[in-house]
């Protein structure tokens, strides 16, 4: 599989990130004597303000972490929940079921205290140092750039919208332009004072008292006041007591195995057990014998996805408000009833039902299709680091800024995941105080080859992003390709399910195609009853996969930096 991205390899660490320079951001940092954890945080909030069209310092932050030292594999929720105040009821009442933009949809922001929990746990730096490269590329500004660009105009009215997020984000009055640089002075002057307090408190206790004032400084301190006053300015339900009382699950991943890798995903308060589910129904076939996208192979992996989807809808929550069943979903016996449910011959021609995964809770009413056009959901990015301890570091922050979520003062979206609740009292994310939104979001690592190669990958890409990174991880490990090739090759995506995204469209049968994929597999995909869409090749909608390859064996490491964006790896 050719690629016109040179293969980024190096022996000692590598960064690779959804942004150049938050890519660069990572690697100074490891030069600087940091580890992967101290790059990936830097590289996260820098992508924070990089891409703050679809990702805030203020949004989510789920994290995934190999601690060499201790050989075991841990993540960080990163995700936050709706304010004790929060009422299902009005959004039934007063919006017909709808979780409308704005300041209504927005749940504790948890990014922040992700990243600084995960530099309390394995870091060796400052939130300080770590934050210089986003306050400076926030303070200084950046060059504006094509997507960046392209995501503000398609959205300008509702930036227009909301007066202090037009501030930012249309400055003169316009969608800023390729080329120009872009500020974000409040946010750079928030990220400021955290790393202020932080320098004050560690003078007098050290680091761990340092970093604690830097979560304290977001939580309880001039940041809190200001988002708690604007909350109730503008009618919302946050307040500083939800703000302070906050913080950060830290859980065990679910595993699963596909052909000789371990499998890392996050837990049920995301999608990553459909990454596992779908992974353990597509081992059971033969798929280097299938082919590389032939239709045959193609069919099964999007069949897969529907199983996985469906178990998804209504399994997936909270776990601790909802019955998960987690070791049913992501067993392979049960993957292999799943399987069963696959005709070679036919699609499915919309969302299956759920599959009898023991638990006794009931489960929502089938959806209604969706007649409106397909309308990209808020997005997201990514960062992976390995060091040369053989730490690994794989995080996909999110949260856009074009819902109307700007905090004054603040200069951050604040988390608007609200949207990925749902009204409907019976579903398995069914919104509550204190409870989780079921996140897109989910950061995945790889173990390859009995435990001597390491494969951090995630992406972008709302409901794309399980279907993008099983299709690369398959494109490593089942078509030996390389990092940098396995993240190129062409792909697709089913919309034969409900979005995560409120209002959950729905498109049974819908499936698009890059432009790359053989006229033969997409005639033949169609005769199977696949409503078939093309989408032009490299589009930026099939995610934005990053991923690094490394092999302790050979003491290589190689990166895959997705062309289909502004993602970059960087190596030595």
């Amino acid at each position: 599989m050719a690629s016109e991205r040179a293969e980024t390899v190096a022996t000692r660490h590598m960064a690779v990130a959804g942004h150049q320079l938050a890519a660069s951001a990572a690697f100074s940092v490891l030069e600087a004597g940091g580890n992967a954890i101290d790059a990936g945080v830097a590289g996260g909030l820098a992508l924070g303000i990089l891409e703050s069209d679809l990702v805030s310092v203020a949004g989510v932050a789920p994290i995934m972490v190999y601690s060499a030292e201790t050989q075991q594999v841990v993540t960080i929720s990163g995700l936050g929940w709706w304010p004790k105040a929060a009422d299902i009821e009005h959004f039934r009442r007063e919006y017909g079921g709808a979780i409308p933009n704005g300041v209504l949809r927005t749940v504790v922001p948890a990014a922040p205290d992700a990243w600084i929990t995960a530099l309390e746990l394995w870091g060796r730096m400052s939130f300080g140092e770590v934050a210089s490269a986003a306050i400076r590329y926030a303070r200084d500004g950046f060059p504006m750039y094509p997507l960046m660009e392209r995501i503000i105009s398609e959205h300008e009215a509702e930036f227009r919208a909301a007066p202090d997020t037009a501030a930012i984000f249309l400055p003169g009055g316009r969608p800023p332009r390729t080329g120009e640089l872009f500020f974000q002075k409040e946010g750079a002057a928030a990220l400021q004072y955290m790393a202020d307090e932080e320098a004050a408190a560690a003078r007098r206790g050290g680091r761990k008292a340092g970093l604690a004032a830097a979560r304290d400084a977001f939580y309880k301190g001039d940041i809190a006041r200001r988002i708690a006053e604007w909350q109730a300015t503008e009618g919302g339900w946050m307040t500083r007591e939800d703000l302070a009382s906050f913080r950060v699950g830290i859980e065990e991943p679910v595993r699963g195995r596909f052909g000789n890798a371990d499998v890392y995903a996050c837990g049920p308060w995301c999608q990553g057990p459909a990454l596992i589910e779908v992974l353990n129904i597509v081992g059971g076939y033969d798929l280097g014998a299938l082919g590389h996208n032939s239709a045959d192979a193609v069919h099964v992996s999007v069949e897969a996805v529907k199983l996985a989807m469906a178990d998804r809808d209504a399994w997936l929550g909270d776990p601790r408000f909802v019955d998960v069943p987690i070791d049913t979903l992501a067993s392979e016996a049960y993957a292999a009833l799943r399987r069963a449910e696959i005709d070679m011959g036919r699609a499915m021609p919309e969302m299956p039902p759920p599959g009898d995964a023991g638990s006794r809770r009931s489960v929502p009413a089938a959806p209604v299709p969706t007649r409106e056009p397909e309308v990209a959901p808020l997005d997201t990015s990514y960062v992976c680091v390995v060091d040369e301890e053989g730490n690994v570091f794989s995080a996909t922050p999110s949260d856009g800024s074009y819902g109307g979520t700007v905090a004054p003062g603040v200069g951050l979206a604040i988390s608007s995941r609200g949207c990925q609740s749902w009204t409907d009292p019976a579903h398995a994310s069914a919104l509550a105080p204190g409870k989780r939104p079921r996140l897109t979001p989910n950061p995945a690592l790889a173990v390859l080859d009995g435990g001597t190669r390491f494969v951090p990958f995630g992406t972008p890409g709302g409901d794309v992003q399980t279907q993008a990174m099983s299709q690369c991880l398959m494109n490593l490990a089942v078509h030996g390709m390389s990092a940098q090739e396995a993240v190129s090759a062409p792909r697709y995506a089913s919309y034969s399910f409900p979005s995560s995204f409120e209002p959950h469209a729905y498109y049974p049968g819908l499936l698009k195609l890059e432009g790359a994929i053989a006229d033969e597999a997409g005639d033949e995909l169609a005769r199977r009853g696949h409503e078939i869409e093309r989408w032009p090749e490299r589009i930026w909608l099939a995610g934005s996969v990053c991923m690094i390859d490394a092999d302790s064996e050979r003491g290589v490491m190689t990166g895959g930096a997705d062309p289909r964006r502004m993602a970059c790896a960087v190596g030595a």
